[in-house]
């Protein structure tokens, strides 16, 4: 099967999505009314409520949800084949993914850019509110850890990576304090400077890792970590436009551009896809997700297709900057579709392996001989790691995979033959830059929850401009993620990841349903409702095959440390459904009570 079809297919359903479902989302759903003011300029106080331009807007928010999902998910996924994946992604995000996002953007926009907790507890009552600001600091928690460890293993090691984007930094305050401060208003300008400093930075990443002083950018694990939990402190306290809207506004420049090449290159080299459209994996057994296709394949591929971690940002960071509600259409479902076509492009990427080296890579070496009786064999790999000047063999978790499928793909093009190790190395850069662009605003809007908690004990921490509270809340949620990624691994973090923010999502969509309920009545109320009910069955039931498999034969185990482990994420999994359960019930509660209501009036 040749890609191009495929990706024709892909692009034509998006912009229909867009130009069709999405207006009339806004029009008839929304009604979106560019007279009422947002609360960027009701509250506006040049700290977190600040109004934005779109395309600088659009720019956070897309670099702030896309994070490890849209890229490693559907790469272990593609374990079952590339079929269940791509229908999963391409479905999902336009009835699904984008439609919560937009929903909850633009429902916090109109409630004073609250969180989505807060938002609950205004429509659903106090109780639901609690269970939702409950599970949403777990989902937070478990979230940036999961999408740190993957950076952790990307960067360590690499000097070019870390010096890449350690340079980001600077150049995001160079930009804020020019356009904001001493050309205010001039974004081109800021614009032009920062991605001519942006790209000289991946350049000279390569020079960097080569000379005598780049061992300084050599970290451990440990080191990277440690930078990490630096980096999301500083982002979480500083003034939004002087830090984390220009970087993430910088990245979303390398990351489009960096896609856009990817769908040019495929269209133009039209690469075969090796791996099957279906495998025997679809039954279940699989050396990386050992469950079967359904439900497994929904909580594998997360960010692509529908994420509640999306929900935390549509009401977290973006809408405190929405400059008028019309912006809210393309910040809001637009910026979702171009994740949902990352997530495509990263499945085609992967997917133009062998089957064999795609194992090879993906599964501890001691699985391989299994495989290889399985009609598995390494073909093209001794090659790839000459071209790369890396061994790659056994290194799991997605990224290293996807990253050699990227570099395939460039290399492939006229001009850049030859090219096979600078584009492994800039596609590793990528990502690691792709995901921590989630990190930052992560955990400024898991300050924002927890000031907003701890504001119903001591009201000043509610106050987001208080920087005692936010540096105490910002530090104890940065110790938080920081922790388990010292602790854990992906295979430990991820499927607790892909559980509790699938569920967060249906708790979403759950509010936007009431939302819709109570100021449009049941004449659209299935547009979130069905996939509500959708990600809630898929991932139930997701929840409940690791429960009785995975987790409980951890518990059995020898091992103290994996004993307690089975039993923690079996306490988690349990806990984070039990807040969901009682959002979901509030909500029935709510429902039927307006139906009562409407229909005694008539």
């Amino acid at each position: 099967m040749n890609a191009l079809p495929l990706m024709v297919a892909v692009l034509c359903v998006l912009a229909i999505g867009y130009r069709y479902y999405s207006a009339f989302l806004a029009a008839k759903v929304c009604t979106l009314d560019d007279l009422r003011e947002t609360a960027a300029h009701t509250h506006n106080d040049g700290q977190n409520y600040h109004p934005t331009p779109k395309w600088v807007l659009f720019g956070h928010h897309f670099a702030a949800i896309s994070g490890a999902g849209p890229l490693i998910g559907p790469v272990l996924a593609a374990q079952f084949g590339y079929l269940p994946g791509l229908l999963w992604l391409l479905i999902g995000v336009v009835l699904a993914g984008a439609v919560q996002d937009f929903m909850i953007l633009v429902a916090s926009v109109r409630r004073d850019g609250k969180s989505l907790a807060e938002i609950i507890k205004r429509e659903l009552g106090p109780v639901a509110g609690v269970a939702a600001g409950a599970a949403i600091l777990f989902v937070l928690v478990i979230a940036l850890a999961g999408l740190g460890i993957v950076v952790v293993n990307a960067l360590s090691e690499s000097v070019w990576g870390t010096f890449t984007i350690a340079m980001t930094i600077p150049i995001a305050f160079i930009m804020g304090i020019y356009a904001y401060r001493i050309r205010i208003g001039k974004i081109g300008e800021a614009t032009v400077f920062g991605v001519i400093a942006l790209l000289m930075a991946v350049v000279g990443g390569k020079v960097v890792a080569e000379s005598s002083w780049g061992q300084m950018f050599l970290l451990s694990k440990n080191q990277i970590t440690l930078a990490i939990m630096a980096y999301g402190f500083m982002a979480s306290v500083l003034p939004v436009w002087l830090l984390l809207c220009p970087r993430d506004y910088l990245s979303s420049f390398l990351k489009i551009g960096t896609i856009l090449l990817l769908v040019i290159g495929v269209i133009v080299i039209n690469p075969t896809l090796k791996l099957p459209a279906m495998t025997e994996f679809v039954h279940g057994g699989g050396p990386i997700v050992p469950g079967k296709v359904f439900p497994f394949v929904f909580i594998t591929i997360m960010c692509g297709a529908v994420s509640g971690f999306h929900a935390l940002v549509s009401s977290g960071t973006t809408p405190k900057m929405v400059s008028k509600e019309s912006d809210c259409r393309a910040i809001g479902y637009g910026a979702m579709l171009i994740e949902g076509l990352v997530g495509i492009v990263a499945l085609i990427a992967v997917s133009h392996l062998a089957p064999g080296d795609y194992f090879a890579i993906n599964v501890p070496k001691d699985k391989m001989p299994g495989l290889n009786l399985m009609g598995y064999h390494i073909e093209e790999l001794p090659v790839l790691e000459q071209q790369v000047e890396e061994k790659v063999e056994g290194r799991t978790g997605g990224a290293v995979s996807l990253a050699i499928g990227m570099a395939k793909i460039f290399s492939a093009l006229p001009g850049f033959r030859g090219l096979m190790a600078y584009w492994y190395h800039f596609a590793i850069m990528f990502e690691a830059l792709f995901i921590l662009t989630t990190i930052d605003t992560g955990t400024r809007i898991a300050r924002f929850v927890l000031q907003e908690t701890m504001g119903k004990v001591l009201p000043k921490f509610s106050k987001n401009d208080w920087l005692p509270g936010t540096i105490l809340t910002s530090l104890i949620t940065v110790c938080a993620w920081g922790y388990f990624i010292y602790t854990g691994s992906i295979s430990t973090i991820w499927p607790m990841f892909g559980i509790a923010n699938q569920l967060l999502a249906a708790m979403a969509l759950c509010l936007g349903t009431t939302i819709i309920l109570k100021t449009k009545g049941v004449k659209y109320i299935w547009v979130t409702l069905v996939p509500m009910c959708f990600v809630l069955l898929t991932t139930t039931t997701a929840a409940w095959e690791m429960v009785t498999t995975t987790f409980w034969s951890w518990t059995q185990s020898s091992s103290t440390g994996e004993r307690m482990r089975g039993y923690a994420d079996i306490g988690l999994t349990v806990f984070i459904v039990v807040c969901v359960g009682i959002v979901i019930f509030e909500a029935l509660r709510r429902w039927f009570s307006t139906k009562i209501k409407t229909e005694s009036s008539r």
